[in-house]
């Protein structure tokens, strides 16, 4: 009998790219004939992929890698925290190795140090699309590296580098490989996805015996003869943006786009560094429902900012109410270690950043609940997460995994939907993050 495969424990925090990059360490784990373990007990070694892009996330990072020294005794770090190693190593000092973000040689070299592999290529079956941590029938689909932005509350781009884009080719021949996978629906990420190709100056390459530019719009439209859903997030609203649009009005990409505005206050904007102009903004933004009524807008937003005055939130508010944005996030602000924006003068006392976010969501909750209440007697496309008893779990194309709201199908287990079935479900009821409908005679799983 041949011995136990080495056992590896994996802790994976932070954002959906991080997400990704986690996926890929677990892939080549399993390539490489480890186990992975669901408990620290039965890992001979864990994995801990952190997150630091606010001071939450810090903290949440040292307290999983904590709990790993604790439970286990073996530790290996990664993600975004690792770019601050000497905060690690002075809370941590028995870690056994740090590294950064996408640095996937070092984490499988630590692992190797730790617990040298025992490949058997007769039993280490790994799909051709990897291993996956999200349900089989959605993906991350992560299409560059980096961010050219220098946003004054944000310390990415000192983490994780400046824009890389991977060429159009290999984007689409992995998102092809995971819809053969089974997955029926794309999530495109990236720390700026209106950016995609700007550094290689949207070099064409060649895919199903065509050329396409490693651009937003040729990638949108390649992901579009997939036949599956492909959801576009963080997206800066650039005029190029505009060229999408019509994909989404033609049914070929999901009417959906992620664009964190972040504020509305032109002053404050320029604080930020982020884009400044706000009235076109707002003319963008009715332009796109113009060409295309369905859409789903999501933004997130950052109140309490330094220097933000009480007269710029009321302009936040007013950008809210005039907006009428779909789907909505918001955050007090947070000073993060190293961002530019800690030196800015005039904070904003906590108490106040606090009742301005309960402010600002109040005002959201009403415009999202009335957008909602206007979905009642429709029948909206939806795809099944999962069955919770006689309920299907489930979601429209205006809803991402975990973010957004759900549809709640009262007879779905009823109707025999499984996850990863499309159904046409007749909208019943509303409250202000959630749908409840019937799939009856409307639709059928697929």
């Amino acid at each position: 009998m041949s011995a136990s495969p080495p056992r590896v424990g994996f802790v994976s925090l932070g954002c959906p790219k991080a997400l990704v990059d986690s996926e890929r360490i677990l892939t080549q784990l399993r390539v490489e004939g480890y186990e992975v373990v669901p408990s620290y007990d039965a890992a001979d070694v864990v994995v801990v992929n952190t997150c630091g892009f606010i001071d939450a996330a810090v903290t949440e990072s040292l307290d999983a890698i904590g709990e790993a020294i604790a439970e286990n005794g073996k530790v290996i770090v990664t993600g975004c925290l690792g770019k601050r190693e000497s905060l690690i190593r002075e809370a941590h000092p028995d870690v056994l190795s740090i590294s950064g973000p996408q640095d996937y040689r070092s984490v499988m070299e630590a692992v190797h140090a730790a617990l040298p592999p025992q490949h058997d290529p007769f039993l280490d079956l790994v799909p051709d699309y990897g291993l996956k941590l999200t349900p089989k029938h959605y993906a991350y689909l992560k299409i560059s590296e980096g961010c050219n932005h220098r946003c004054s509350f944000c310390i990415i781009p000192s983490m994780r580098g400046d824009l890389v884009s991977r060429p159009v080719d290999e984007v689409l021949r992995e998102a092809e490989k995971l819809v053969r996978g089974g997955v029926r629906e794309l999530l495109v990420v990236s720390q700026d996805t209106s950016a995609y190709g700007v550094d290689t100056r949207y070099a064409p390459q060649e895919w199903r015996g065509r050329s396409w530019r490693t651009k937003m719009l040729d990638l949108c439209a390649g992901l579009s003869e997939l036949g599956v859903w492909t959801r576009l997030h963080y997206v800066y609203p650039y005029p190029h943006v505009d060229e999408v649009i019509p994909l989404m009005a033609e049914g070929k990409i999901l009417p959906y786009l992620d664009i964190p505005f972040q504020h509305a206050s032109p002053r404050i904007l320029k604080l930020m560094k982020r884009p400044g102009a706000v009235d076109r903004t707002l003319e963008r933004v009715q332009r796109w429902r113009a060409m295309c009524p369905e859409l789903t807008l999501r933004s997130t937003f950052i109140v309490g900012f330094p220097g933000e005055t009480e007269a710029e939130f009321e302009a936040l508010l007013d950008f809210l109410e005039e907006a009428q944005l779909d789907r909505v996030g918001a955050f007090a602000y947070s000073p993060v270690d190293g961002a530019a924006a800690n030196a800015l003068p005039d904070p904003v006392p906590e108490e106040v950043k606090q009742e301005r976010l309960a402010r600002f969501m109040d005002v959201q909750a009403r415009i999202s609940a009335e957008r909602l209440e206007a979905k009642v007697g429709s029948v909206q496309r939806c795809l099944v997460d999962l069955i919770d008893g006689d309920l299907a779990i489930a979601r429209s194309t205006a809803d991402a995994p975990e973010i957004d709201g759900l549809v709640q199908i009262q007879d779905g287990a009823a109707a025999g939907l499984k996850p990863g079935d499309f159904c046409d479900v007749r909208i019943m009821g509303s409250d202000e993050h959630d749908l409840y409908g019937l799939v009856g005679d409307d639709g059928e799983g697929e």
